[in-house]
C-alpha cells in the first residue's frame, strides 16, 4: 500500500512534468514517507483512528461516485468518444503467450487481491462491541459495497478508453493516469481524479497499519513470535499496541531497501501476499472441514449441513488449484 502511495504522488507529479524519469529511489523516499507518516499516526492517534476510518469512507463512496460520473460523461463532451460495447465486453486481447483459457485464470491474481481485505476487520474483534455478530455484518457489508462500487468504477473506465495500447505503454508509474487523462483530456483532470484516490487510498494504508500491529500484537501476546515481550505489549499511554505498530513500520522500511536494489525482488515479497494470505485460509477451513466443524462454537451466522459441506469443499478445491495458477510468470 505504501508503494500504491508513492507511485500515485509520482505519477500526479510527471503529469506537469512530462520530462521527468521516476528512478527507483525516488519511489522508495517517497514509500518511506508514507510509510512513517501512516504508521505515526497509527501509534500517536489512536483515538483519531475510528473518525479517519469514517473519513476514509467518505472518501471512497463520494470519490468513486465522482469519478464514474466524470468518466462516463466527459469523454462525449471532450470529443474523444467512449469505447464501443465489443471493446468493453466482448473483445479479448491475450498477448501473454498462454493459452487463452489459461490467460484467464492467470488473470485472476488481480482480483485474488480482494481476499485479503475482507479479514482486515476481524482483527479489530476486541476492539468493538458485540463482535460475534457485527464483524460478520461488516465483512458482508465491505463485499457487497465493494462488489457493486468496483464493477461500476470498472464499467465507467473501459468506456473512457479509447486508446488501450497507449494505457499498456504508458510512462506514468500508475496506469490510471493515463487512463484518466484520455476519460477528460485533461492533465489537470487526471490529476484532480488521482488525489480522490489517492486521498482514500491514504486512509487505507493507516487501517493497514491498524490491522497489522494488531495482529503481531495479538501473536506475541500467545508468545508466537520473537521479542514476544517487546511487541506483546501495550503502550500504557497510548492504550494500543505501539511496540508492534513500530516493528511494522521498520520492516515495511526494510521491504523498501529491497525495492531500491531490485524490483523484481521487492515484486516477488509483495507477490506472496497473495497466495500466503489464501493459503492461510486453506489451513483454517480444511482442519474445519475435515474434522466435521467439531471444534468451532456456532455464532450467530452459521452455515449448517450439506451447504456448508459444499461451500467449504469448493473452497478448498478453488484454492489449492489457484496456489499453483498464480505461482505461474505472467507471460
Amino acid at each position: 500500500m505504501s508503494l500504491i502511495l508513492a507511485n500515485q504522488i509520482l505519477t500526479m507529479y510527471n503529469l506537469f512534468h512530462p520530462d521527468y524519469v521516476p528512478e527507483r529511489w525516488h519511489v522508495f523516499v517517497v514509500y518511506v514517507i508514507m510509510t512513517w507518516t501512516c504508521a505515526l499516526t497509527v501509534m500517536f492517534a489512536n483515538r483519531g483512528l475510528p473518525t479517519i476510518n469514517n473519513i476514509g469512507l467518505v472518501l471512497i463512496l463520494a470519490g468513486v461516485l465522482t469519478t464514474i460520473l466524470i468518466c462516463a460523461i466527459m469523454p462525449s463532451t471532450t470529443h474523444s468518444g467512449h469505447a464501443t460495447n465489443a471493446a468493453v465486453w466482448t473483445d479479448w486481447n491475450n498477448s501473454t503467450g498462454w493459452p487463452s483459457g489459461f490467460a484467464f485464470l492467470a488473470g485472476m491474481l488481480n482480483g485474488a487481491y480482494a481476499v485479503g481485505t475482507p479479514d482486515c476487520i476481524s482483527h479489530l474483534a476486541e476492539e468493538i462491541p458485540s463482535p460475534r455478530s457485527n464483524i460478520p455484518k461488516a465483512i458482508a457489508a465491505q463485499m457487497a459495497t465493494g462488489f457493486l462500487t468496483g464493477l461500476f468504477y470498472l464499467i465507467a473506465l473501459s468506456y473512457s478508453i479509447h486508446d488501450f495500447d497507449a494505457v499498456l505503454s504508458t510512462p506514468y508509474l500508475n496506469p490510471l493516469a493515463e487512463v484518466y487523462a484520455q476519460a477528460t483530456a485533461s492533465r489537470a483532470g487526471a490529476c484532480g481524479l488521482m488525489v480522490l484516490i489517492f486521498l482514500p487510498n491514504f486512509c487505507t494504508c493507516i487501517g493497514d497499519y491498524i490491522t497489522a500491529g494488531r495482529m503481531l500484537y495479538t501473536l506475541a501476546r500467545d508468545d508466537a513470535t520473537p521479542f514476544s515481550g517487546w511487541t506483546g505489549r501495550i503502550h500504557p499511554r497510548f492504550a494500543n499496541p505501539f511496540n508492534a505498530t513500530l516493528a511494522c513500520a521498520v520492516i515495511c522500511t526494510v521491504l523498501a531497501a529491497i525495492y531500491v536494489a531490485s524490483a523484481t525482488a521487492f515484486n516477488a515479497f509483495v507477490g506472496s501476499f497473495v497466495v500466503l494470505s489464501t493459503a492461510s485460509y486453506l489451513a483454517a477451513i480444511a482442519p474445519h472441514l475435515l474434522s466435521g466443524r467439531r471444534h468451532v462454537v456456532p455464532g450467530p451466522f452459521w452455515m449448517k449441513g450439506w451447504v456448508a459441506t459444499a461451500v467449504h469443499g469448493v473452497s478448498c478445491a478453488y484454492i489449492a488449484v489457484f496456489i499453483v495458477i498464480f505461482c505461474f510468470p505472467y507471460a
